[in-house]
């Protein structure tokens, strides 16, 4: 499948760090022979060495290597030497190269080289064999492009990602199930791209940016025996990680000249924050992003374009693994006043007849069910797609429904529960019960707006009317209400009136 692959990659640099350089113990050698152990997972061949030379209490590991190939992406990384330093008070100081390569070759034969830099890297580990902990700073960590090469042709460019004043800690613990547990901090975080597209008569690609006090949390769960060929099976072998991040604020600015076209512009945004859990089961996701703002122009477009969010959200949760017990589901958006310059607005509404209110749309269900069968791991997989039901619902709740735009207003609210033992009423799906309300205020006022700017026509707009009517009931001035409810007989009922 095609997320396999970015999956793969995503654990084998996880893996990198957790089985390299969060491996040590209160003497250098044993913190040699645990690095040792835990990047045999790289296969046979993933380590090399040039020489182990101990000297006092200094144990320097010379022109180590790390490679693996998993058939699509190999991977190679000349580390250089490393230094293990017992401090004499039960830790131990790990001195890295401040620079050294990272080479990706692809099945097509494309060759891309990236070079890492550290700055006055400070890495000191205490604790015991059976947790380590680790205290790092440094100056600024980097990654930077050096070259892409593809046949005959080598691209080349200023391309990076450097971390400022990096701080923090982590710890780690256990053996077949490898537990990391990390607190870091960034004051800022830079990105920049100046790269001309080779062969392109002039085409070229320009971005730079900052992310302010940048901070990063997170508990992980590593299977040191994951088979990196098969990576499908890691949430049944104990995979799973917990945890975010949070930015206090971001700013960039690109310009694109490409395939005959160009763009220029700039993105911005207030604080925002990620958290994230990943196992076998339950996979959940909530990101909140506020005050953003982007800036555009382009030769595809007549006129600039601008836009802005005083907060967008998305939130998702389901559970995964099979269980007795019900489990928290559920999903949200929010995209809360949203505007756009006028010259937007004037390609559809040149007369200014709708309000060019800020518009709003927010949605939140949240709900209980469970997983008949442990939806990520393949054994599973068969099992799961013959089922009738993998999955029973037991409650949902539409917690908040908000639409505001050109005028009109739509709010909401409802609640169900869902009885998995009839599949006959509804046709094979759990009978429900419950009630949903939805109130809409300045719907029929936008509706004439709609005729007068000869969008919609006007016998459209009396159907329209007219199913109205059908399903929903007057409440005020240009105020309509409808109310669903399904009762434990299984009968729909639309404003007390009877539909099924």
């Amino acid at each position: 499948m095609t997320y396999i692959t970015p999956l793969r990659s995503a654990v084998c640099i996880a893996a990198l760090f957790v089985g390299g350089a969060a491996q040590a113990d209160v003497t250098a050698a044993q913190v040699w022979e645990d690095w040792k152990s835990q990047l045999a997972l790289y296969g046979e061949d993933g380590l090399t060495v040039g020489a182990e030379e101990q000297s006092g209490d200094t144990l320097t590991v010379r022109d180590l290597a790390l490679a693996m190939d998993d058939g699509e992406v190999s991977f190679a990384a000349n580390m250089g030497d490393i230094t293990l330093t017992e401090l004499g008070d039960g830790s131990v100081s790990v001195t890295m190269a401040e620079s050294y390569p990272l080479v990706f070759t692809g099945e097509d034969g494309v060759v891309v080289t990236l070079d890492v830099s550290q700055s006055n890297l400070e890495m000191i580990v205490s604790g015991d064999p059976e947790a380590m902990n680790y205290t790092i700073t440094a100056d600024s960590y980097g990654i930077a492009l050096v070259d892409v090469v593809d046949g005959d042709v080598t691209f080349t460019g200023d391309a990076s990602l450097t971390a400022n004043d990096l701080s923090g800690t982590y710890t780690t613990t256990g053996d077949e199930l490898r537990n990391l547990t990390y607190d870091m901090a960034v004051a800022s975080l830079d990105f920049l791209v100046d790269i001309e597209v080779p062969g392109g008569d002039g085409e070229y690609v320009t971005a730079s940016g900052k992310y302010e006090n940048m901070s990063m949390q997170a508990d992980m769960v590593m299977p040191m025996d994951i088979d990196y060929e098969n990576p499908e099976d890691m949430f049944a072998k104990g995979f799973s990680v917990e945890g975010g991040y949070s930015i206090d604020s971001t700013a960039a600015v690109f310009d694109i000249n490409a395939d005959g076209g160009q763009a220029a512009g700039s993105i911005s945004t207030g604080s925002a924050n990620l958290e994230g859990v990943f196992n076998s089961q339950t996979i959940a996701y909530d990101t909140t992003v506020s005050d953003l703002a982007v800036s555009m122009t382009s030769s595809d477009l007549p006129f600039p374009v601008e836009l802005s969010l005083a907060e967008y959200g998305v939130g998702f949760q389901m559970p995964v693994g099979k269980s007795e017990e019900a489990s928290d589901l559920g999903m949200r958006i929010d995209l809360i006043d949203l505007t756009i310059n006028d010259m937007i607005w004037n390609m559809f509404d040149p007369g200014s007849v709708l309000p060019r209110d800020p518009a709003t749309v927010q949605l939140n269900i949240v709900g209980k069910g469970r997983s008949l069968f442990d939806i990520l791991n393949p054994e599973d997989a068969a099992a799961m797609n013959n089922a009738d039901m993998p999955f029973e619902l037991e409650t949902m709740s539409l917690e908040t429904l908000r639409i505001a735009l050109a005028g009109a207003l739509v709010t909401g609210t409802g609640e169900f529960t869902f009885d998995n033992t009839d599949l006959e009423t509804f046709d094979g799906m759990p009978r429900p019960e419950g009630d949903a309300v939805v109130e809409v205020t300045g719907l029929n006022k936008l509706m004439d707006n709609l005729v007068a700017m000869g969008l919609v026509p006007e016998d459209q707009i009396m159907g329209g009317r007219m199913m109205l009517g059908m399903f929903a009931r007057t409440t005020g001035d240009d105020q309509l209400e409808t109310k669903l409810e399904v009762n434990s007989e299984g009968h729909v009922l639309v404003n007390g009136q009877r539909m099924r």
